[in-house]
């Protein structure tokens, strides 16, 4: 009900959301019974906590939950502090909220150490290390995201990827699963390209000729005043250029060291976001 309104009311100076109300609304319908489901794993997580206290004698005092289990609700299931404070209440307990408060930022800070600790090694675009084999795959990632715009539409943006010497894992905007012949259809565009040994090659600009020239990138990530701009294909004897992308990782220099390009595995990231997990054997 609240999409209509907003529908309604920017319809005219955004027509977009008009042709789109139907996808519009399936994608929140979607998105509430992904939610109601996680909500339903929550509950019983938080339930079984309160029927622990309550065989510690604690019904009607002061609830005593641990922080790692409020993170836990609130990392995994989506529960808001406040949510979770009020499931409490309504089972008939008193609630020291500060207490619950300090311990619930307290797992967040430590959660945040560890994510650091864990991003602090890792190179740009999401790459483990700067070897060979990780190089090849992250040429394979440039050529997979192109290949999906062309079989599914301009509408593909990268959403995140994690690249590894053994894998690489895609995620992209899209609604809904591949199909078989979509599938089958994105690793022959890209093995194409691999076969055609077109070269990979590297320019530095600012970031506005980077866009002029059509190059796809994250666009809220923070640039310096130049960018690294990666085109596969020849565009200088008249070829057409298949990829270009800002980035900052390292690539190989022509796309017949890659070998055949295959997908092991595609599935849901989040609402309106697929991954693709690739090999290169």
């Amino acid at each position: 009900e609240m999409a209509e309104t907003v529908i309604d009311i920017y319809k005219e100076q955004y027509p977009e959301l008009e042709e789109n109300r139907e996808k519009i609304f399936e994608e929140l319908r979607k998105e509430e019974e992904k939610f109601g489901k996680t909500l339903e794993k929550g509950l019983k997580a938080l339930d079984r906590e309160i029927s622990r206290s309550k065989e510690k004698g604690f019904a009607m005092e002061t609830m005593t939950i641990n922080g790692k289990l409020f993170f836990d609700l609130f990392q995994t299931y989506g529960f808001p502090f406040e949510m979770t404070i009020e499931e409490i209440k309504n089972k008939g307990f008193l609630v020291d909220e500060k207490g619950m408060l300090r311990a619930f930022q307290e797992e967040m800070k430590k959660h945040q150490e560890l994510s650091k600790t864990a991003s602090a090694g890792m190179f740009k675009g999401g790459l483990a290390d700067s070897g060979e084999e990780t190089a090849k795959l992250h040429t394979a990632t440039h050529l997979l995201q192109a290949a999906l715009k062309e079989v599914l539409g301009e509408h593909i943006a990268q959403k995140g990827s994690n690249i590894t010497a053994e894998r690489l894992r895609f995620d992209f905007s899209h609604p809904e699963k591949l199909t078989e012949e979509q599938k089958r259809k994105v690793e022959e565009i890209v093995n194409e390209k691999i076969k055609e040994n077109l070269p990979v090659v590297r320019e530095e600009m600012t970031l506005e000729k980077a866009k002029e020239k059509g190059a796809t990138g994250v666009f809220d990530a923070k640039y310096g005043e130049k960018v690294k701009v990666y085109s596969i294909g020849d565009s200088s004897s008249g070829g057409k250029v298949f990829s270009r992308e800002i980035c900052g990782g390292p690539h190989i220099k022509s796309t017949g060291e890659l070998g055949k390009f295959r997908i092991k595995k595609q599935e849901a990231s989040s609402a309106g976001v697929r991954r693709i997990k690739a090999v290169l054997e």
